[in-house]
């Protein structure tokens, strides 16, 4: 193929190419869909070549010298750091991780991409190579957050996190009217590096630390969330809605005789979804109709409404306070499919077997009056055959939120509750399904903080999933997958939910590691997906479960969005997209438009190389947000925590390693360290084959599973530390010997 060959070098060698994934830029060459093995063989060849290479979101790009690779730097606790490199899976399956030595990072901050120069092979096959940061291609951020003091020499901030070992110079004492002990906004002048310190000036000052709602701004500050609508945004919004005419049903499916209700989490913000069920006896046939915002309908392309909500990505939900995607008159107001109102929707009608196979799906415009608004808690409490309860004690919202409180001691319809009960029914023979064709169900709940009277946290607890969220999961999931088909038979590009195959190295090492803890397994088969299927089953209700289902997590890849036919492994689907959630993620917007237009026999195009871009800033704006949220509830039980020095709880063993061991504690939400020098009745050794720490006089065990009893012994807020001690480090190992004694007499 020489001509295709002169051609893709030509294009790639442009100074404005916009490098591409690989099938997109085989359409952009022109590329047949018969003739793209062939292509991909290409690309291998000029790969191995040196030619060409892989960077950033899995695309072809001209090679960079030789013996470099790019990647996103992380830097480690003792100053070196690892980098991931950037490659696809279509092209290239051996990359992996390099290691930077301390005196290779240079100037390199965790989340920058970096160019990476190879210095050393691995000499096995389980190991990584080592290399050293030739340059910072791209910063994640120029702006930190962190706590402001005072030496003789100048202002300093300690930096939040572990990003950054040593305090930062911002120059003349009192900068910005900062005090010590402030939390503050910096942006960095000049990066810390082995050979100079690091510089950086005062842009804002938060608030004293620990005072309300400084750890929520901290958050939000060093994550650099959006946190305020611009005011012609706002101007807008308010136009689009004093304009909406709720009674123009032109062109819609009038659903409001349909018994339509919403299953969301009691403090719920917006309401994207709502479903309705029927059985059809005679066809022993499903009817599932999921009805969701029309959000396209009050934000049109190109609007400021628009590229405020593209340049946001998603919603960010942080404890007691949500930043949404777009402004609450629409997302929180006239969008919602709020109880008792008539709202706009794009319904998706499907019809299935007795045994879950779809037969029939369209999508239509249409038009909803939820009849029922229920919590996950009440709807579960029902299926289970409890009496419902009190609905005032449910942290409705109150109207002045821009929602309606359902009325007090409403008591539930027999034909909701009869529809409720097809709903659970129709569900676990979806789940059923999914299970057949090997999905994969990673058990991993969530936590909710609790708080007193006065807006203060009072402790946490984890929240298990019950019936009635897998019923909605199964819902979501189903709607989503038929519009995926749907789009695919179109043959549009468009903007799928992928989850790209793990690789097999990192299985093996889960399999070998699941071994370790007593689980029986087929080595020769780290791949298998139902082999996998059965350890998270049967790890679900075991002391081990953390540890296995994190493990797993960490094995595979994260999902993305991308154009690309890479399929969702987990679900185990071949054509996926996220249709269901428009109020809080702009990709599922982008759809509805996609399906609009397809609906009404218009052009549907979309420019491939925007939707690959697109994708990307998507994928980094929803991982942004899941770690903000994380990141905050993990400062906000520290918080907690660092006021209860001393305080005695149950732990699971969820990580050993030869410095010491991690624990979940069995009553709160959080995770500490046991260090091995804590343990001072033994000298201890870490056991590879059974993770575990060992004692060698006394042959006492530390393993995945235990339950311990701990004390908290340090918190340090800056660097998000726990660490815990052992409420009773001495084994009582004569006690134990008489109990068996007397036992065996």
């Amino acid at each position: 193929m020489p001509d295709l060959m002169t051609q893709l070098m030509l294009l790639v060698g442009k100074p404005q190419y916009q490098p591409l994934k690989a099938k997109a830029l085989a359409r952009r060459l022109g590329v047949p869909q018969v003739d793209y093995p062939n292509f991909r063989h290409l690309l291998q060849h000029l790969i191995k070549e040196g030619r060409l290479e892989v960077g950033k979101g899995q695309t072809i790009q001209p090679a960079k010298p030789h013996g470099t690779v790019t990647g996103v730097f992380r830097k480690l606790a003792s100053g070196a750091g690892i980098v991931r490199v950037h490659a696809p899976s279509t092209v290239k399956r051996d990359a992996g991780e390099v290691y930077i030595p301390a005196q290779g990072v240079a100037d390199a901050s965790t989340g920058d991409e970096v160019l990476v120069r190879l210095t050393k092979k691995p000499k096995q096959r389980d190991r990584s190579p080592q290399g050293e940061i030739v340059r910072v291609v791209e910063r994640q951020t120029q702006q930190f957050v962190g706590t402001y003091f005072i030496r003789s020499d100048g202002g300093y901030v300690a930096v939040d996190g572990t990003t950054f070992h040593e305090p930062i110079w911002v120059g003349d004492a009192g900068a910005k009217g900062a005090k010590p002990e402030d939390k503050v906004v910096f942006e960095m002048i000049r990066f810390p590096s082995p050979q100079a310190a690091g510089e950086g000036v005062i842009t804002e000052v938060i608030g004293p630390r620990g005072q309300p709602g400084v750890d929520t701004l901290s958050i939000i500050r060093a994550f650099a969330l959006p946190d305020v609508f611009p005011p012609d945004v706002l101007s807008e919004a308010r136009q689009i809605v004093a304009s909406f005419d709720e009674n123009d049903l032109a062109g819609r499916v009038d659903f409001r005789e349909q018994l339509v209700i919403t299953i969301d989490p009691a403090d719920a913000h917006d309401f994207d979804d709502a479903v309705s069920l029927s059985y059809d006896p005679r066809k022993h046939h499903w009817h599932l109709t999921v009805h969701v915002a029309d959000v396209s309908h009050f934000v049109p392309p190109g609007s400021l409404m628009d590229r405020e909500a593209k340049q946001r990505g998603t919603s960010v939900y942080l404890p007691r306070r949500v930043l949404p995607m777009i402004p609450e008159l629409i997302s929180n107001g006239v969008a919602s499919l709020q109880e008792k109102r008539l709202r706009y929707t794009h319904s998706v009608r499907m019809e299935f077997t007795a045994k879950g196979e779809r037969v029939h799906a369209e999508i239509v415009p249409g038009v909803v009056s939820v009849q029922h608004r229920f919590a996950y808690a009440e709807a579960t409490a029902l299926l289970d055959g409890h009496p419902r309860k009190h609905l005032g004690k449910l942290p409705w919202r109150s109207q002045e939120a821009g929602s309606d409180a359902p009325p007090k001691s409403a008591p539930c319809p027999p034909a909701v509750l009869d529809m409720l009960k097809q709903m659970k029914d129709f569900a676990l023979i979806l789940h059923e399904r999914r299970k057949k064709r090997g999905a994969l169900e990673l058990n991993m709940p969530e936590v909710e903080l609790e708080y007193d009277d006065h807006g203060q946290m009072a402790g946490a607890h984890f929240v298990e999933r019950g019936i009635s969220n897998q019923i909605i999961e199964e819902f979501m999931l189903a709607t989503n997958e038929a519009v995926a088909e749907f789009l695919q038979q179109h043959q549009v590009p468009f903007l799928r939910r992928v989850h790209a195959a793990p690789d097999p190295l990192k299985l093996e090492q889960f399999i070998h590691f699941v071994k370790g803890l007593g689980y029986k397994v087929n080595i020769d088969r780290p791949t298998d997906r139902f082999q996998l299927q059965r350890l998270l089953e049967e790890s679900a209700n075991q002391p081990q479960r953390h540890a296995v289902h994190y493990a797993l997590l960490r094995s595979l890849k994260q999902a993305e969005y991308t154009p690309e036919e890479d399929g969702h492994y987990a679900l185990a689907s071949k054509h996926y997209c996220h249709f269901t959630s428009p109020i809080r993620r702009y990709p599922d917007l982008l759809i509805h438009r996609l399906v609009h237009r397809l609906r009404r026999n218009k052009r549907a195009g979309n420019d491939e190389g925007e939707l690959v871009a697109l994708g990307e800033h998507c994928s980094f704006t929803e991982r942004r947000a899941d770690r903000a949220e994380m990141e905050l509830v993990k400062l906000k039980l520290l918080t907690y925590l660092s006021s209860r020095l001393g305080m005695e709880m149950e732990i699971l063993l969820t990580g050993v390693e030869e410095y010491g061991f991690f624990g979940q504690a069995a009553a709160l939400p959080v995770e500490g360290l046991v260090h091995v020098n804590s343990l001072t009745d033994d000298d201890y050794y870490y056991d590879e084959r059974s993770f575990s720490l060992v004692g060698r006089r006394q042959q006492r065990r530390f393993r995945l599973g235990d339950r311990v009893k701990v004390k908290v012994a340090r918190v340090d807020i800056q660097r998000r530390q726990l660490d815990f001690k052992l409420a009773d480090p001495e084994p009582r190992v004569q006690d134990e010997r008489r109990r068996r004694g007397r036992r065996q007499r």
